[in-house]
């Protein structure tokens, strides 16, 4: 399976990168293709690293102001003009999507993935990783919209939160019928 991972290029801590590493390990072992933002920095090094290390497979999409930190041992890396067609090229090559910590491109990221999904413009599934309880704030304004009337359709049915990789993956494989 082809999982778009959207995640933060900082440098970060034990807290996030240990867990990230975990789930990286998981999805090369479990010989899935990391589709993710093609950087070399940060959290998103360390989860191309583990699932590259397990067995896995590294599509990037970079985008041109960003090129010179595209992975340079990817086994494909495609340079997007603009943020736009990086998301629109992120979401065409994978087949679920799970969205990790990360600053205000995560966030933007994952509203549109998630805007997409509601509109019917796709139907894979979208998780949302929820490591040190990083979504939690998220995952409470989700269900005030839905509380309110705002989603037309279950929350449930727009995104799962997941609290460990282990789950993450489980979920995935069980929309696709792997287990």
């Amino acid at each position: 399976m082809n999982i778009c991972v959207f995640l933060s290029a900082a440098d970060l801590d034990d807290r996030y990168t240990v867990p990230a590493r975990e789930f990286a390990e998981l999805l090369g072992r479990g010989g899935h293709t990391l589709v993710w933002g093609g950087s070399e920095s940060g959290l998103m090094k360390v989860v191309a690293d583990g699932v590259q290390e397990a067995g896995g497979k590294l599509v990037g999409v970079s985008v041109d102001f960003l090129a010179a930190k595209a992975r340079a041992d990817a086994d494909e890396m495609v340079i997007a003009r603009d943020l736009a067609e990086r998301k629109a090229l992120l979401l065409a090559k994978s087949d679920a999507i799970v969205i990790m910590v990360g600053g205000t491109g995560t966030l933007d990221e994952a509203t549109e993935i998630l805007e997409l999904k509601k509109h019917g413009k796709h139907t894979k599934p979208v998780v949302l990783l929820n490591t040190a309880g990083f979504y939690d704030g998220l995952r409470e304004q989700f269900q005030r919209m839905e509380d309110e009337g705002f989603l037309p359709l279950p929350l449930t049915e727009l995104v799962f939160f997941a609290e460990d990789g282990v789950g993450a993956l489980a979920y995935l494989e069980e929309w696709a019928g792997l287990q």
